[in-house]
């Protein structure tokens, strides 16, 4: 049986991975996580169900905007929090003020090698509007707010509840959504 074949057996027999990382009979994915959408760098797909069990912390990102250097302090909030359970997930898009205008090579490329992002970054695609990726339809369906810019922020904890969603002008180090994400992954 091939790498692939077992990986696809074991996520077909319902083990998903816990807030420690192992692999646990009968875990299950909440609703929220249930997509798949693929890895920025090579176009790899990824099932978000791999961050069952975590506290993550999604946000739409650009390239060219004035909240850009926010990549900085989301990757030192990861780097932080990653070993407690903590996960950010970046989704650049091109829907506010066309600020994400390149592909996802040069967007791979400027985010590593400007901020050194490491956290999990997807493919482009749009957080708004009739091109919305599901993600992004259920965490405004469930939130009920919707990205007004660049760096918008939504919370969810380890159970796929989301907790609070935040604006782009909420920095990575606001003493609020700090204690917001440690709250979620001392639960």
């Amino acid at each position: 049986m091939s790498p692939f074949q077992k990986c696809a057996l074991v996520i077909g027999l319902g083990l998903f991975a816990t807030a420690g990382g192992a692999m646990a009979e009968g875990a299950s994915c909440p609703e929220v996580l249930k997509h798949s959408f693929n890895r920025l760098q090579d176009e790899t797909p990824q099932d978000l169900c791999q961050y069952a069990g975590k506290v993550v912390l999604v946000v739409n990102t650009a390239s060219y905007c004035g909240f850009t250097s926010q990549y900085e302090g989301l990757e030192k909030l990861y780097a932080k929090y990653q070993s407690k359970g903590l996960v950010v997930l970046g989704f650049p898009t091109n829907d506010f003020g066309k600020q994400e205008p390149g592909n996802d090579k040069q967007i791979a490329e400027f985010c590593f090698n400007t901020y050194g992002v490491k956290f999990p970054m997807f493919s482009k695609s749009s957080v708004k509007g009739k091109d919305i990726n599901p993600l992004y339809a259920q965490l405004i369906k469930t939130s009920g707010t919707t990205p007004k810019w660049n760096f918008y922020k939504y919370l969810i904890d380890r159970n796929g509840k989301v907790v609070d969603s935040y604006t782009s002008v909420t920095t990575p180090e606001d003493k609020s959504l700090v204690a917001d994400i440690e709250k979620a992954l001392a639960q």
